[in-house]
């Protein structure tokens, strides 16, 4: 877009994002579009091709990139998708070609409709890094840190400080800096307040190896297997293929629960599963890496959309305003949705002040909520589980297993489910009346078919 284009649709002055990760790229991408310059600022030295980098320690671990967060992505960046194709991501129907282990039988495998892309987290960021390099106005600095903000004293933010002393004017400044950003601290120095927190103590654990499986190994592109009978059992286990015909192997658990690290030590975990298959992808195939461990002590979220006073030329996104369990996958696709709304936002109101921040974080706000209150519900299965408890917990998980049930026998659930996982369709969808009623019969059929040969096989 040239300097006329970007003229009509406000500023034509310099904006700043602080961390190149899929957040701060989703970002510059839609700056560049409404700000003549854009400088990505990031402490990492960024590699040039598809590698884990110390920023984003979750790389080296299966990552999801839910439908509604692929079509935003190929939104900002088209063309995106055929590219990943192109190099090896596989499109996966997300209830047909995953295998999920859960409540003693599996889930009912049929075509959903909804598709996703199997990709591993550094080829994603890597192919939308070369892209973000490559927009006209567009600089990326690396191994770069930034030391604080700068601006007017309970007015607005006007750039930021770089740790080695230089300042970079902005008139707009994006925090995409991930969970660890020190924006609290930054803001506290302008005279500015920081927002609450809500946060959820999960203490999730887990342990990943890619390895090189033959063909034969699983039988879909994915295999999800979660403790029979939660909260006593607080394991599960995942496989996903990505590209080059390797598949990421996870196994993990919550609140203590934790997969060695050790090669013979992560296989007898994988042993102690309730399903053998992914132990067994570990003793036929090639591992390829060492198991490499995370941890991740809780989910945070600040409400800046309920600041009375929030400062001009600042937004924080992604991470930095909201990290979810990553046992959910909503954390890229989030992102995505909140740079398109960033753009929306920038154009709503031209100019990056005030009206224009508090707009972005109420829309955003509606976004989080949906992923955040899915996760919470599942997260408070486990007692030791700690942070603001959702309404009317009991009922929902009543509900919730009944429809975990429900999934290993009726198509009709199963393709309303994955809607709402996929954030395709609200939570509401799964308590229409049709859909409660629907969901209840198959609970029952299910609960009668336990026990028989049947019901611990996969239904295709």
């Amino acid at each position: 877009m040239g300097d006329e284009a970007v003229a009509e649709r406000g500023s034509t002055g310099d904006a700043v994002v602080i961390g190149a990760g899929m957040a701060g790229l989703a970002a510059a991408r839609v700056l560049a579009d409404r700000f003549a310059r854009v400088t990505v600022v990031d402490r990492d030295h960024l590699p040039s091709g598809p590698e884990s980098r110390r920023g984003v320690p979750q790389s080296a671990h299966p990552h999801a990139l839910l439908a509604v967060g692929r079509d935003a992505l190929e939104k900002l960046f088209p063309g995106l998708t055929d590219e990943l194709v192109g190099l090896g991501a596989r499109w996966i129907d997300v209830a047909r070609d995953a295998y999920v282990w859960q409540l003693d039988g599996y889930r009912v495998r049929v075509d959903s409709g909804v598709t996703m892309l199997a990709v591993s987290r550094p080829l994603l960021e890597s192919c939308v890094q070369r892209r973000v390099r490559a927009l006209p106005g567009v600089r990326v600095l690396d191994d770069t840190a930034v030391a604080g903000l700068v601006g007017r004293s309970g007015e607005r933010v006007s750039g930021v400080t770089l740790a080695d002393g230089r300042e970079l004017a902005a008139e707009l400044v994006v925090d995409a800096s991930g969970r660890g950003s020190r924006s609290d601290r930054w803001l506290r120095e302008l005279d500015f307040p920081v927002p609450a927190e809500s946060v959820i103590t999960v203490r999730v654990h887990y342990t990943t190896q890619l390895v090189r499986g033959q063909p034969d190994c699983l039988p879909g592109s994915g295999m999800i297997v979660v403790a029979e009978t939660p909260p006593e059992q607080c394991r599960y286990g995942a496989a996903f293929s990505v590209e080059g015909g390797r598949w990421l192997v996870t196994l993990g658990g919550f609140h203590g629960e934790q997969a060695p690290t050790d090669p013979e030590g992560f296989r007898r975990f994988a042993d102690d599963l309730p399903d053998g298959t992914i132990a067994q992808l570990l003793r036929t195939g090639e591992p390829l890496t060492d198991p490499v461990a995370y941890t991740y002590p809780a989910s945070r979220r600040r409400h800046f959309e309920r600041l009375r006073r929030i400062p001009a030329g600042y937004v924080a996104m992604g991470d930095a305003l909201c990290s979810f369990n990553p046992v959910y996958g909503h954390g890229m696709t989030v992102a995505a949705l909140e740079a398109v709304t960033l753009g929306e936002s920038l154009d709503r109101h031209r100019t990056p002040g005030v009206v224009m921040a508090r707009d972005f974080y109420r829309r955003s706000a509606k976004v989080i909520a949906v992923a955040w209150d899915m996760a919470a519900a599942t997260d408070f299965v486990y007692p030791g589980t700690e942070g603001p408890r959702p309404r009317g917990l009991a009922l929902t998980h009543w509900y919730q297993r009944r429809i975990f049930r429900a999934l290993h026998v009726s198509p009709e659930v199963i393709r309303t489910v994955v809607r709402v996982q996929h954030l395709l369709e609200p939570g509401s969808a799964l308590l229409r009346p049709a859909m409660v009623v629907r969901v209840l019969r198959a609970a029952r059929r299910d609960r009668k078919a336990v026990g028989s040969a049947a019901a611990r096989r996969p239904i295709l």
